[in-house]
């Protein structure tokens, strides 16, 4: 066997999300991609901000001698203390750089995370529906995922969440703005599980960490904000990147932050230092530390993305199918008019539409729509979706 069995049993359960775009690849060289719906990849179709291409210019402009090398493995002080002070003013907890580990991502983010907690065989809690990629990295570090269904709205279920925690419970992924429904958990929720969880903690007498995957989380919409985890659970970790609100997904430059209440803070962070380092990420980019900077109280506009959402919102919903309005992310995730979600995607492939099914998220029945993309090919995708629609016998009356 050319490679190693679990990456083999890996391959063949790998992301529905790649499946569908290359099956895109494949319609856009028979139709012209002009005439492929592909609501696949959530790759944002925006422009860094020009404050990011200012920075960028002037580095170029100004280069700082010694700044590719090499630095302290959890990254540039001056960057661990600007995203210091934004933290410790949206949660009122005393967050320093020394609770910053700068990282590639927060996909490396959420490695470096979990090589630091998991003991071969422990669970890490998710939440349906999640991000796939969540299984394989648990899996990467000897842990086990376990999946819990979320209540009404895919809000978290605390009842669901109590009985799911036992004394093979390590962490738990909290992913809000959710991927891929657009959910936002507000904060009576978030306090709700920092109660639960001391509560189990006494029980088993054990931590039980939180583990918050937020590169969505300035990407909010109709006034909602995402209440910062710190404020309601004490072993909390942030995890999150640039890749969406900087615009920024192939620089792959993110950072961990650690709740400043968490127990034995100081061992958590050499932890997660020594772990950036053995993973062979070293550190984050260093000329994307120094860029980002100055650049944390800056965003991309969401303008763009909620009139997407919106137009795609009366659409679906005026052409019969169920789904719940997204707060924040750029996602839509409808219930399948029909049982088999994979059917469902594979039938709507006959009018140029690549959807991905639920199924690639650990919840069958339902399939997930990304809009960050041109509008053209929103407003294009009218008629396939009618057409798909009427298959299914879904259309309102009078539709």
């Amino acid at each position: 066997m050319p490679i190693a069995q679990k990456i083999e049993s890996s391959l063949a359960g790998s992301s529905w999300i790649r499946k569908m775009f290359e099956e895109g690849e494949k319609l856009r060289k028979i139709y012209g991609a002009d005439k492929v719906y592909d609501f696949t990849l959530g790759n944002p179709d925006v422009e860094p901000p020009e404050e990011f291409h200012r920075e960028l210019q002037r580095i170029a402009a100004n280069p700082i001698p010694g700044m590719h090398r090499y630095m302290s493995n959890a990254g540039y002080e001056e960057t661990r203390q600007a995203i210091a002070e934004v933290l410790a003013e949206e949660s009122g907890r005393p967050v320093t750089a020394g609770h910053i580990v700068m990282t590639v991502g927060a996909g490396g983010g959420l490695n470096v995370v979990l090589k630091t907690l998991l003991n071969p065989d422990e669970e890490v809690i998710v939440t349906t529906p999640y991000f796939v990629e969540y299984g394989f990295y648990v899996s990467n570090h000897g842990g086990k995922i376990k999946e819990v269904p979320t209540a009404a709205g895919f809000q978290l279920d605390l009842t669901a969440l109590s009985d799911a925690i036992g004394p093979q419970t390590r962490a738990i992924i909290i992913n809000s703005p959710n991927n891929p429904s657009g959910v936002v958990y507000p904060a009576e929720t978030l306090a709700g599980l920092g109660r639960l969880l001391e509560e189990k903690e006494k029980e088993l007498g054990t931590n039980v960490y939180v583990i918050s995957d937020e590169p969505y989380a300035k990407i909010v919409y109709d006034g909602i904000t995402v209440p910062n985890m710190f404020k309601y659970i004490k072993n909390s970790f942030i995890v999150t990147s640039h890749s969406k609100d900087l615009a920024l997904p192939g620089e792959r430059i993110g950072y961990i932050a650690i709740n400043p209440d968490i127990t034995d803070s100081e061992l958590i962070f050499n932890g997660l230092v020594f772990s950036n380092r053995t993973l062979g990420f070293v550190n984050a980019p260093a000329l994307m530390q120094r860029l980002i900077t100055s650049l944390q109280r800056v965003r991309i506009s969401i303008d763009d993305y909620r009139a997407k959402r919106d137009f795609l919102y009366e659409l679906l919903t005026g052409l019969g199918f169920e789904v719940t309005k997204p707060m924040g992310a750029f996602y839509f995730f409808p219930r399948c008019p029909i049982e088999d979600d994979v059917e469902f995607v594979n039938r709507a492939q006959k009018y140029n539409l690549l959807l991905v099914p639920g199924s690639g998220f650990g919840l069958p029945g339902y399939f997930r729509i990304s809009y960050c993309m041109n509008m053209q090919i929103i407003r294009n995708s009218v008629p396939a979706f009618t057409e798909l629609a009427k298959e299914f016998n879904i259309l309102p009356a009078g539709v």
